[in-house]
């Protein structure tokens, strides 16, 4: 009987210095981690967010000198004509807000919000509005003094003027204090989110997810697609129907998205070919690494700076604005005035992830010419491994028969 093949190879152990390199290694990317995803709301606060402002000279001039005292910054007051000016920016997006004064000092001043543009700015209004009604309530104490004194002297004239004619005062005759002026602020919410989503945690809540399914998408038809056509023809058909099936789930069910179901899941649909595109065509160029590159490009990088649930003007300059020319902030961007702004203007996020879409599309074709590397190259060494791995197992399995015939007994 034969004895045993014995194994033609021997595990090795990792070196320690290099498993202790790899462990300090993947600590450092998790700080990174941290850093993309925290910083951003870490650091974020107020800076030259857009605010209309209505009314004369002289008022206008003093509510802008009391914010530029108190609001630090945070506030950059337009001037608009009329109300229906500033009520126009708003629903354009040009504007978060304004501030109405009044034609006349008894006219009470409003404030108008959007709270569909976002909840923080409303907010910050809203406290905005709590000072402006504070410094009417202060000007109308100190009013009232003088007021008194003037009440004062006047009655004390009509008793003078009594005494000396020798007849008695008439008290109807007696000046009474005037009236003063009640001025309270109001408060106009101009584009309020939707009951289905009062607080707008569903719309940023849905950004996430969908960059994850443009990556998985991607990665997934690299992995398991071969061809450069085929590929683009997947990535298309994965988009489509994700597009349909989220524009249900974030509207048809969870109320999050507002307005036309079509164009709706038509934005999702380019959203997740702006992401998936790309990353089939940069695996294409450069092989497997191209996954990497692609999880940093649209997770790390794009998904904290897209704005998707704080102003664009709260993020560190320039990132913000970085964030509009990369897929997850014009999908956000879009999205949100699909459902809630239909007269601003959404040429650029459309522009911004059909140029994604058409730029992963050419890296595609791209790596498919090249004469060496690429995905395509990855995938058949993958195919050829796993030929060559089942046909060692059958000449393993054959030697194992052809040893057992060996090893049996002759009759």
């Amino acid at each position: 009987m034969k004895e045993p093949l014995m194994p033609s190879h021997t595990t090795q152990r990792t070196p320690i210095g290099r498993a202790l390199g790899i462990g300090a290694a993947l600590s450092l990317v998790v700080g990174v981690i941290l850093l993309a995803f925290a910083w951003p709301s870490v650091t974020s606060e107020p800076k030259d967010l857009p605010v209309g402002i209505v009314g004369p000279d002289a008022s206008v001039s003093q509510v802008e000198e009391r914010i530029a005292d108190e609001a630090d910054g945070a506030v950059a007051l337009e001037r608009y004509d009329d109300r229906d000016a500033a009520v126009a920016a708003i629903e354009q997006r040009e504007a978060y807000g304004a501030i109405v004064l009044g034609d006349a000092s008894t006219d009470a001043p409003e404030v108008l919000t959007a709270t569909a543009a976002s909840p923080a700015v409303a907010q910050l209004l809203n406290g905005l509005a709590a000072q402006l009604q504070t410094g009417i309530d202060e000007q109308v104490r100190a009013a009232l003094p003088a007021q008194l004194q003037q009440v004062v002297q006047s009655a004390l004239q009509a008793a003078m003027q009594a005494a000396a004619s020798g007849q008695p005062g008439d008290a109807s005759a007696a000046p009474s204090l005037p009236e003063l002026p009640q001025a309270t602020v109001t408060v106009t919410d101009v584009v309020p989110l939707a009951d289905s989503d009062p607080r707008g945690t569903g719309l940023a809540a849905a950004m996430f997810p969908l960059v994850l399914g443009g990556m998985l998408g991607g990665i997934a038809i690299s992995l398991t697609v071969i061809g450069a056509m085929r590929r683009v023809v997947a990535v298309a058909a994965y988009s489509v129907g994700g597009g349909l099936v989220l524009a249900g789930i974030l509207q048809g069910w969870f109320g999050a998205l507002q307005g036309d179901y079509w164009l709706n899941a038509s934005a999702i649909a380019l959203a997740v070919a702006a992401i998936a595109a790309p990353i089939t065509g940069l695996v294409a160029l450069i092989g497997r690494a191209g996954i990497a590159v692609g999880a940093v490009l649209f997770v790390l990088v794009g998904n904290p700076i897209s704005a998707a649930t704080v102003p664009v003007e709260f993020l560190a300059t320039p990132w913000g604005a970085i964030g509009q020319w990369m897929p997850p902030g014009a999908a956000g961007t879009l999205l949100r005035d699909l459902s809630y702004f239909p007269d601003a203007p959404m040429a650029f996020p459309w522009l911004v992830l059909a140029t994604w879409a058409a730029v992963g599309i050419l890296l595609s074709l791209v790596g498919h010419f090249r004469t060496a590397g690429g995905a395509e190259s990855d995938a058949e060494a993958a195919h050829a491994d796993e030929e060559l791995a089942a046909a060692g197992a059958s000449v393993d399995a054959g030697s194992a028969t052809s040893d057992g015939r060996d090893a049996a007994p002759v009759g």
